[in-house]
């Protein structure tokens, strides 16, 4: 057995050029097509009376989440959070800074919910009219924000930058400015159930070439089920799992766990998708009818228990709000009456010696970790302290001989995004993509050069697809990211132990 690599204490340490103001106030996702936005709810095309109702809307959200009432007082602009988001690393754009970020909606706040603002010259408070110019820049800059929440652990107030950012997207649906991507796959999954518009006939094609694959590999045969009425388990997993590599061979995992766990499940065609994009826009309504698919599937299919796949954000909305969003889970097995991440299944399956492993399948992998910014910092699993960052780690060294942390800076809740959550894995903004990734590519590629790290594992879906998009701009191959379950699924010897 290989000894596991340990890595020496890092500074962490980035060297940021000189800021070049405006230099991102170019980009600009594409705008919803009329359809996305009223499929919704929300108007087709930006309304003429756009700034009282955007006005009117941001006072509703005040008297409703306090919590973005007190976000707006209390900022001193300390500058605590200034070099800490990836996107100001990588652009160098000062509004890309968390703090101006916010600033751009406080600034509106001011003038429209103050006395002082409203009594005071603007050159006073450091209020704005809601301009025309002043919505460009909230549709280009609350676009450049992943909603990650670095910079919430650093602030001394703990100002949530992602609850400002979800609230100026709501706003700006609410006056009919909406972001084609999310609001596009929104319309998906509440149509057809997922976000890629898979319909049930290539939902059931795709898990039936995963079956006859795991025959052909190991000559055992692995159920991949759907729509089985009575399963003990509904998977919900995010599509990119039935979709491309190394999504695909997590899901594979995913099966070959609950084979040997001896449980039946099933994944459902009404509800096959775990990701739930509502909270990117910051529309709970819109993120209650995506969960709300989920909880109808469990009941019409008479499960046990909600096992959910790997995927970051979609997890942070099962953990932190699906409870007052969907819940009671009442008609779930009182011994499982929360749904359950699929790392916490199957870490307790390893902790009882309930499946056989081959560690040495692995053995072409030394392995590093990358913790997504919605479990990180989002929520946590497991009954253990900080189960969100010993999960899967623990995982890790279950099925892998060789493991390296990257600098203590970057990782558990100091992590870096990929630069490609909240909303902004588009095309359109791949450039953005490309240099907010940067903090992350260079904790990565130390390991690499120091230690040999060839693979780095997570388990986010949207962390999987931007990694193996952008890596290569630093020299890195795609090959290098990895699902948890995929390096699971390697290692199980099928046939072993079967749920001991």
């Amino acid at each position: 057995m290989a000894a596991k690599i340990e890595t020496e204490p890092l500074t962490g340490e980035i060297n940021i050029p000189a800021i070049q103001p405006d230099a991102t106030a170019h980009y600009k996702s594409n705008p919803a097509k009329e359809d996305h936005n009223k499929f919704l709810g929300f108007p087709g095309a930006r309304v003429e009376n756009w700034r009282e109702l955007a006005i009117g809307r941001m006072g509703e959200l005040l008297d409703k989440y306090k919590s973005l009432r007190v976000f707006m007082d209390i900022c001193v602009r300390c500058g605590s959070c200034a070099d800490k988001c990836h996107y100001f690393i990588g652009t160098r754009d000062p509004n890309n800074m968390p703090v101006a970020r916010q600033e751009l909606m406080r600034k509106v706040y001011r003038k429209y919910f103050t006395p002082a603002g409203k009594l005071l010259p603007d050159s006073l408070t450091g209020a704005s009219e809601l301009t025309e110019e002043v919505m460009t820049q909230w549709y280009s800059y609350f676009h450049q924000c992943s909603q990650c929440r670095r910079c919430s652990v650093y602030c001394p107030y703990g100002i949530d930058t992602a609850e400002v950012s979800m609230a100026a997207r709501d706003i700006m649906d609410t006056v009919g400015i909406g972001q084609k991507y999310c609001n596009e796959i929104l319309g998906k999954v509440l149509k057809v159930g997922n976000n890629l518009g898979l319909e049930p006939h290539a939902l059931k094609n795709t898990l039936e070439f995963v079956e006859e694959d795991v025959k052909e590999v190991t000559g055992v045969d692995v159920r991949y089920p759907m729509d089985e009425k009575g399963a003990d388990v509904l998977l919900v997993a995010p599509s990119a799992d039935f979709f491309s590599t190394p999504h695909i061979e997590g899901f594979t995992g995913y099966g070959k766990v609950f084979h040997e766990a001896g449980v039946s499940w099933t994944v459902s065609s009404y509800a096959s998708e775990f990701a739930n994009f509502g909270m990117f826009i910051g529309n709970y309504g819109t993120m209650q009818k995506v969960a709300q698919r989920i909880k109808d599937a469990a009941l019409d299919l008479g499960v046990k228990r909600i096992v959910v796949g790997e995927c970051g954000h979609a997890w942070r909305v099962g953990y932190s709000f699906w409870n007052t969003l969907i819940g009671p889970f009442d008609f779930l097995d009182p011994k499982y009456p929360a749904p359950q991440h699929i790392a916490e299944f199957t870490l307790d399956l390893i902790r009882r010696d309930g499946m056989k492993l081959d560690k040495s399948a692995n053995d072409e992998f030394t392995v590093t970790f990358h913790d997504s910014c919605n479990v990180a910092r989002g929520s946590r699993m497991g009954d253990m302290p900080g189960g969100q960052f010993e999960v899967p780690r623990e995982i890790i060294k279950s099925v892998c001989n060789k493991y390296v942390e990257m600098d203590q800076n970057t990782i558990r809740e100091f992590t870096y995004c990929c630069g490609g959550g909240g909303g902004l894995l588009t095309d359109e903004l791949m450039d953005l993509r490309v240099k907010g990734v940067l903090p992350r590519a260079n904790a990565l590629k130390e390991v690499m050069d120091r230690h040999g790290v060839n693979t780095m594992a997570m388990i986010c879906a949207i962390c999987k697809a931007q990694f193996t998009k952008v890596l290569p701009n630093y020299g890195i191959p795609m090959e290098t990211v990895a699902s948890l379950h995929q390096l699971v699924s390697n290692a199980v010897v099928l046939g072993g132990k079967k749920g001991v």
